[in-house]
C-alpha cells in the first residue's frame, strides 16, 4: 500500500507522539509499504526550530520507502492560546497542502491528533483523492486542553467540539489508545458511527526498554548514588500536577537517602524550579537523549505517574508502558477507574491514589521507599505485563488490517 501520514512529530524529533509514529512507520516499511510522511521540522526539545533545521518553510527528504515532507510549525508560547491556535492553523494549512500534492496517490490517509486541526487536513487529503481517511487520537482534544485550563471562553470551546465532532464524523475509522478513550469519542458521535472507532494502543518495545542496573551511569552523573530514588520523567506542563511531587518531597524531607528527581522539559519547568527553592532533595534533569531511555528508568526506585482531575479519561501517557518495561513499581495519581489506574491494578505493578491529592501521594511513596521488596515485586510484576502487551510490529499490522479493511469496503 502507499500511505500518506500526517503527524506533529517525526524521528528525529523527541516528541513522545513522534517515536510512536517513527516506529509503526518503521513496521510498515518491513511490511513492504511506501510512505509519505508530512511532520513538522524538529522543535520539541526546545520549543524552537532545531539547530541545522531552519531558513527554510518546507524540506523534503526522499527517503528508500518513500518521502519525509516537514514543514514549519510556528513553534509559540505554550500560555498563548491565541498564538498557539494561530500556529497550528498554519502548520495544519501547509501539511495538507503538501500531503495533497504528493507525488504518489495514496491508498489511505491516516492523521494523528493533537493537533486536532490535522485531523481536518487529512479528511481533505483522504476527500481529494477519494481514499479512507484514519484518525488517530492520542489524546482526546479540546477535553484535555479544557481539564487542564488552558482552553477557556465558552465560544472557543463550542468551537473545538464542533471542529473534533466534524473531524470523527467525516473519517471511515477512528482509533484510540483505551476503553476510556473510546467511551469518550463514542459519546460524541451518532450510534450509528460507533463502530468505527477502534481501540488500538500504543505499543511497548521490550527489547528497547529492558530491566537495567540502578546503579548506573545516570546516578552517578547527577550525584544520587546510595540515595533510594523517586523520579518523574517527562513533559513538564498544564496536564502534569509536578507540584504534587514537590509537596510530597517537601512531606517527606526527614528522610535523609531519599532523592526526587525531575527529569524532563515544558512549559512548566521555570515555575516548578522556584517552588522546589529550599527542597535539598529535589534536583532537576534536563531531557534525555531517547537512547538514554531504559538508563534513566533504571536509575529510579519508584516513579510517578501524575495527571490533573479528568484528563485520565482522555489521555493515556506512554511513560506508563515504559516504567513497567524497565520493571520499576509506580505511583499514579490519576482518576480512579480509568486506564492508567486499572493497568496499575492488573499489572500489580504499584499503587494508584487519587488526582490532587498530595497527602495520598506522599503516603503512598512513603510505603513503597519503606517496603523496598515489596516495591521490586511489583516491578518484576510490571514487567512480566507488559511482555504480553504488542510490540511496534504489532501495531503496524493492526493498522495495515485496518487499512485493507477499508480499501476493500469501499
Amino acid at each position: 500500500m502507499n500511505l500518506t501520514i500526517l503527524c506533529p512529530h517525526f524521528a528525529p524529533d523527541l516528541a513522545p507522539t513522534g517515536e510512536v509514529m517513527s516506529s509503526i512507520a518503521e513496521g510498515w516499511v518491513a511490511q513492504g509499504h511506501r510512505l509519505h510522511v508530512v511532520t513538522a521540522l524538529p522543535w520539541y526539545v526546545h520549543h524552537a526550530i532545531e539547530p541545522g533545521w531552519e531558513g527554510r518553510l518546507v524540506r523534503h527528504e526522499d527517503v528508500p520507502w518513500g518521502r519525509i515532507t516537514r514543514v514549519h510549525p510556528f513553534p509559540t508560547d505554550k500560555t498563548n492560546i491565541p498564538a498557539r491556535a494561530l500556529a497550528f492553523g498554519g502548520f495544519t494549512v501547509l501539511s495538507g497542502i503538501m500531503a495533497a500534492v504528493g507525488r504518489t496517490r495514496p491508498d489511505a490517509v491516516l492523521a494523528m491528533s493533537p493537533p486536532l486541526t490535522l485531523g481536518l487536513a487529512g479528511w481533505m487529503v483522504a476527500r481529494a483523492r477519494r481514499v479512507p481517511f484514519v484518525f488517530n487520537i492520542q489524546d482526546v482534544f479540546p477535553d484535555v486542553a479544557i481539564e487542564a485550563g488552558v482552553l477557556n471562553g465558552e465560544r472557543a470551546i463550542r468551537a473545538a467540539y464542533r471542529m473534533e465532532r466534524f473531524a470523527y464524523e467525516r473519517s471511515d475509522a477512528v482509533t484510540v489508545l483505551s476503553d476510556d478513550l473510546r467511551d469518550n469519542v463514542i459519546a460524541k458521535l451518532p450510534a450509528a458511527q460507533a463502530a468505527k472507532v477502534h481501540v488500538i494502543p500504543n505499543f511497548i518495545d521490550t527489547g528497547r526498554v529492558a530491566p537495567g542496573e540502578r546503579d548506573n551511569a545516570y546516578r552517578r552523573e547527577f550525584g544520587l548514588e546510595g540515595k533510594t530514588v523517586v523520579m518523574y520523567a517527562g513533559n513538564l506542563g498544564f496536564s502534569q500536577p509536578v507540584e504534587l511531587l514537590l509537596d510530597a518531597a517537601a512531606a517527606l524531607q526527614d528522610e535523609p537517602d531519599l532523592a526526587f528527581v525531575v527529569n524532563g522539559g515544558g512549559s512548566a519547568r521555570e515555575a516548578l524550579v522556584e517552588r522546589a527553592k529550599g527542597l535539598d532533595n529535589v534536583t532537576f534533569v534536563g531531557l534525555q537523549p531517547k537512547d538514554r531511555l531504559a538508563e534513566v528508568l533504571a536509575a529510579a526506585d519508584v516513579h510517578v505517574v501524575l495527571l490533573r482531575s479528568g484528563l485520565a479519561r482522555a489521555s493515556v501517557p506512554s511513560k506508563l508502558y515504559s516504567i513497567l518495561a524497565a520493571a520499576r513499581p509506580l505511583v499514579a495519581s490519576v482518576d480512579p477507574g480509568t486506564e492508567v489506574a486499572n493497568t496499575v491494578e492488573r499489572a500489580g505493578a504499584g499503587r494508584s491514589v487519587p488526582p490532587g491529592d498530595a497527602e495520598a501521594l506522599t503516603k503512598a511513596l512513603r510505603h513503597l521507599v519503606e517496603h523496598p521488596d515489596e516495591a521490586r515485586a511489583m516491578g518484576e510484576s510490571g514487567r512480566r505485563f507488559v511482555e504480553a502487551w504488542p510490540s511496534p510490529a504489532d501495531i503496524a499490522e493492526r493498522y495495515a488490517n485496518l487499512f485493507r479493511a477499508l480499501i476493500s469496503a469501499r
